[in-house]
């Protein structure tokens, strides 16, 4: 039998495997789609992650708009790292048939990382941490894992000893025919933070100028500001820590040509610092001096002054499921002078009412009693339209809130970003 010949008799036999293979395809295809029913259901609460990487890079679950509807709730929170990174904590907690299976992970990202190795690396934590649900599921037959070698470790050696610095510039400048506008910034700090001991360098300067041309006159604007900010905390527990700061300031706007001010501090959490991420309770107590030299002579006929002050604060987070709330509530005084006071109250709140419904408030307001440092006489009608100059008040206020329903199918797997994301389109450049 030559080979022509036995490849016509092989000819019914691809006919088949060609009618086949679509059909098996199909069934394989249906099989997964079966398995990706049975996946648990997740909703993710996180206001700083790629939802759509992630639904693109982890397909083995099924994404729900409602916690409710969920049966792994996920809560992302970030803090700041020495590094000047970010610490992502991944808090996963069962609903309905996982119900009572917890967990907590973490991940790190450096300052110097990419937008995209941040999510990389975020979407391999979530994956992780996720496995314990998957894998009472039927879907875990279709999830492998791979181990990647280490390389050949090296012996840690930081020629830094955990000093991070940063210097950053930026100026903006914008103009018309009658009006232009000028602003310059610049920034240096070097930290260093160890779970003993933090230490925070901070120096700034910022310039704003203003220029309107109206029937041939040219009315300028300028305003002018420098601060510097060092703060040293030493750990004793997981509840208290005790340090100093040291502050020193020049402000056009009010009215302090030099102000320098050090003083002591102690403060009590009342949750333990390592559970930061999702509650903190603070109480911090400060003691300060102050030497102040005014730009002016200020309305107590005063043009230097040497005072001593102390403050309380009391500081509320709370991160869950439902939502979370944050309370500031602090109060300072002057010693020469207790009538010379102020008294400060921040608050906001984001809950998850129910299915499809959240809503948001947050407000603030200070009752003050302490400005030394107001200059002496009328201000021109410039500086009270353009506000370049402190102007007396006994109190301030804002207040903000917001709601907002969503209804309509609950999984949100899908992921189509034609035409850009919803709501908008356009393009987006990101370098790093």
């Amino acid at each position: 039998m030559n080979k022509w010949t036995a490849l016509r008799a092989l000819r019914p036999l691809a006919v088949i495997l060609a009618l086949a293979i679509p059909v098996l395809a199909q069934t394989s295809a249906a099989d997964i789609e079966t398995l990706k029913k049975t996946a648990p259901k997740i909703y993710i609460a996180c206001s700083r992650c790629d939802i759509e990487y992630i639904k693109t890079e982890i397909t083995f679950v099924n994404y729900v708009r409602d916690r409710k509807e969920a049966q792994v709730h996920v809560l992302i929170t970030t803090q700041y790292t020495g590094s000047g990174g970010t610490e992502y904590t991944l808090a996963f907690s069962g609903q309905h048939e996982f119900q009572g299976i917890d967990d907590t992970v973490r991940c790190f990202a450096n300052m110097t990382d990419t937008k995209d190795e941040v999510r990389q690396g975020l979407v391999n934590t979530l994956k992780m941490g996720l496995m314990s649900y998957v894998a009472r599921t039927p879907i875990s037959q279709r999830v492998g894992l791979t181990f990647a070698a280490p390389e050949k470790s090296e012996i840690f050696h930081d020629k830094w000893k955990f000093w991070v610095f940063s210097l950053s510039f930026n100026g903006y400048f914008s103009g018309e025919t009658s009006y232009s506008r000028h602003f310059w910034g610049t920034n240096l700090s070097a930290n260093k933070v160890t779970p003993d001991i933090k230490i925070r360098l901070g120096l700034s300067a910022d310039y704003e100028g203003e220029s309107y041309l109206y029937e041939d006159e040219t009315t300028t604007s300028n305003q002018e500001e420098y601060e510097f900010d060092g703060l040293v905390v030493k750990s004793l527990n997981e509840h208290w820590s005790v340090g100093g700061y040291l502050a020193a300031s020049s402000s056009s706007y009010e009215n302090i040509r030099f102000q320098v001010s050090p003083g002591p501090a102690i403060e009590y959490n009342v949750f333990p610092y390592s559970q930061s991420t999702r509650r903190q309770l603070r109480l911090l107590y400060k003691l300060s001096f102050e030497a102040v030299r005014y730009r002016a002579e200020t309305i107590y006929n005063r043009t230097r002054q040497n005072l001593l002050k102390e403050s309380l604060s009391a500081n509320l987070s709370v991160k869950e499921k439902w939502g979370s709330i944050s309370l500031s509530l602090s109060g300072s005084h002057y010693f020469h002078d207790l009538s010379k006071y102020q008294l400060n109250l921040w608050g906001g709140i984001q809950l998850q009412l129910f299915k499809g419904l959240s809503a948001f408030v947050n407000g603030g307001g200070s009752w003050i009693h302490d400005q030394l440092n107001l200059i002496k006489g009328d201000a021109t009608l410039e500086e009270i339209l353009l506000r370049r100059r402190e102007l007396a008040t006994t109190y301030n206020y804002f207040v903000g809130f917001g709601l907002s329903y969503t209804f309509g199918s609950i999984y949100t797997n899908v992921v189509n970003p034609r035409f850009g994301s919803v709501g908008g389109g356009g393009v987006s450049i990101n370098i790093d």
